[in-house]
C-alpha cells in the first residue's frame, strides 16, 4: 500500500478525533483524498510529526480495529525518519536520501541497522551493474543491528534482539545500506552477547557463500544443519583456494565441522598462514609459489592430489594448473566472483556457486538458526580481521573505494 503526497501538520485535537473515528490506521496525515467511509482497507502512512507522538501512544494500541502488529508499528520509534545510501546510477555516485520507513511483512523482521560490512560485489555492482535490475537502488548484503518490529508469523525474534542478517542488495525494502531494513526471518540470527555489531556484520555473506559452496556445490552434508541432507559426497581430502578471504576462512571452519577427519589444505598469502591453520586447515601454502602444484601433491595424503577443490577467490581461474591437483572424484566448486573458469577439463565436475541459492536446498530455511547455534557454542571464529572505516551512511562510498583499491585478510565495516 502506498500513500502519495507530502505530510502536513494538523492539530493534536484533530488527530485524536480522527484516529478514534476511522477504522484504518492514521499514523500521519498526507495531502490526498480520504478513503470512503465504507472502505475497510487500513490506511498505513508512516512518518510521525513530533506533535503526534503522545496521541499515537495513547490511542492506537487501544483501538479495537488495530491488530497487535500494527500497534507495534504505531510505536514512535518505528516511525523515525529513515535514510538510505542510494546508488543513483551505474558508475555512481552514492547519495544519502531520506526515505519512508519500511513495514515488515508477516515473515519479516525490521532491523535498526548498527553496522554494515563491505564486499567486493558492491563496488562491482556500482561499476558494472551486476545483478541490478533498476537504478537508483540500495545495495548491501552484510549487516547487523537491533530488532524493532517483527511480522505476525515470526516467533524466533522479539523487539530488542541483537541480530545479524543476510540482506538483499538491489531491493530497497531489504538492502543493508540504510538505517532500517525488513528481512526474511529465516535470514536472521541472534548474535552472542560478547560480539560487537561491527564483528557480527562481517559474517552473513561469508557464511551463506561458504555453505553454498560446500553443501550445494560439492554436495557435502552438514551435520549441524537441521533438516539437511544426511547423505552426499564425503571427500577424504580437499583444497580451499583463498583460505584467508572471508569466504575461504569460513569454508575451512565449516569443512572441519562437516569432515572432522578429512585432510584440508589451503592457499593464502604467507602472512595469513597461521590464521588459516587456526581455522582447521592441516597445511597452508603460498598461492603465489611457482611450484604450488607440486607442493600440494606432495603434501596430500595420497601423494597424488586432493579429491575436491573449493575456490573462494578465483584462484583456479588465475592459475588453471591447479586442476592438476585434482584426483579421484575431481569435484570443483567455484564461487562466482566475476572472473571464473569458463570450461573445466574433462572429467572435472564443475559447480559454479551463487551463495543465495543455498536457501532453496533441503534445510535451507534453517541455515541461520544453525549459524546462531554455532556462534553461541563458540564453534566459529571471525574469518578475517575487522577494520572500521567510518561512521554513518556517508562513509560507505569511501569504504568501497578503499576496498576496490585492494584489501587482504581484512573485512571493512561502517558503523551506523
Amino acid at each position: 500500500m502506498q500513500v502519495q503526497g507530502t505530510p502536513k501538520c494538523i492539530s493534536h485535537h484533530q488527530l485524536k478525533s480522527d484516529i478514534q473515528s476511522y477504522p484504518w490506521l492514521l499514523v500521519s496525515y498526507y495531502k490526498c483524498e480520504t478513503p470512503p467511509q465504507n472502505n475497510r482497507v487500513k490506511w498505513i502512512a508512516l512518518s510521525l510529526c513530533n506533535c503526534k507522538n503522545r496521541v499515537v501512544r495513547q490511542v492506537l494500541p487501544k483501538h479495537p480495529k488495530i491488530s497487535s502488529t500494527e500497534s507495534r508499528l504505531a510505536n514512535p520509534t518505528m516511525a523515525e525518519s529513515a535514510y538510505q545510501c542510494v546508488a543513483m546510477q551505474q558508475g555512481g555516485p552514492l547519495e544519502v536520501h531520506e526515505a519512508k520507513p519500511h513495514i515488515p511483512g508477516d515473515d519479516e523482521v525490521l532491523i535498526n541497522i548498527k553496522a554494515v560490512a563491505l564486499n567486493p560485489i558492491e563496488w562491482k555492482q556500482i561499476d558494472f551493474g551486476i545483478n541490478i535490475s533498476k537504478w537508483p537502488c540500495v545495495l548491501g548484503t552484510d549487516g547487523s543491528g537491533t530488532v524493532v518490529a517483527v511480522g505476525k508469523s515470526v516467533a524466533r525474534f522479539t523487539t530488542g534482539d541483537s541480530v545479524l542478517a543476510s540482506f538483499s542488495a538491489g531491493q530497497d525494502h531489504s538492502a543493508a545500506f540504510q538505517s532500517r531494513a525488513a528481512v526474511k526471518a529465516v535470514k536472521v540470527a541472534k548474535i552472542p552477547t560478547p560480539m560487537s555489531f561491527e564483528d557480527a556484520a562481517t559474517l552473513p555473506l561469508s557464511y551463506v557463500t561458504a555453505t553454498g559452496a560446500i553443501y550445494q556445490g560439492l554436495n557435502i552434508p552438514l551435520p549441524y544443519l537441521e533438516g539437511g541432507r544426511e547423505e552426499g559426497f564425503k571427500p577424504s581430502s580437499i583444497l580451499v583456494c583463498g583460505g584467508s578471504s572471508s569466504v575461504g576462512g569460513m569454508a575451512v571452519q565449516l569443512l572441519r565441522l562437516a569432515l572432522p577427519k578429512a585432510q584440508i589444505l589451503a592457499t593464502a598469502s604467507k602472512q595469513h598462514h597461521h590464521t588459516v591453520k587456526s581455522f582447521g586447515a592441516d597445511q597452508v601454502f603460498d598461492h603465489s609459489s611457482p611450484s604450488l602444484v607440486e607442493e600440494l601433491k606432495k603434501a596430500s595424503s595420497s601423494g597424488e592430489g586432493v579429491e575436491a577443490i573449493l575456490d573462494a577467490v578465483n584462484g583456479v581461474a588465475v592459475n588453471p594448473s591447479l586442476f592438476e591437483v585434482l584426483t579421484g572424484p575431481k569435484a570443483f566448486a567455484e564461487v562466482i566472483t566475476g572472473r571464473n573458469v569458463e570450461k573445466a577439463p574433462d572429467g572435472v565436475k564443475h559447480s559454479p556457486v551463487f551463495g543465495a541459492a543455498v536457501f532453496g536446498q533441503p534445510g535451507g530455511s534453517n541455515l541461520f538458526a544453525a549459524l546462531e547455534r554455532l556462534l553461541a557454542e563458540g564453534k566459529l571464529k571471525l574469518p578475517t580481521a575487522v577494520k572500521v572505516v567510518g561512521h554513518g551512511l556517508e562513509s560507505i562510498s569511501g569504504g568501497l573505494k578503499e576496498l576496490k583499491a585492494g584489501v587482504s585478510g581484512t573485512k571493512l565495516v561502517v558503523s551506523l
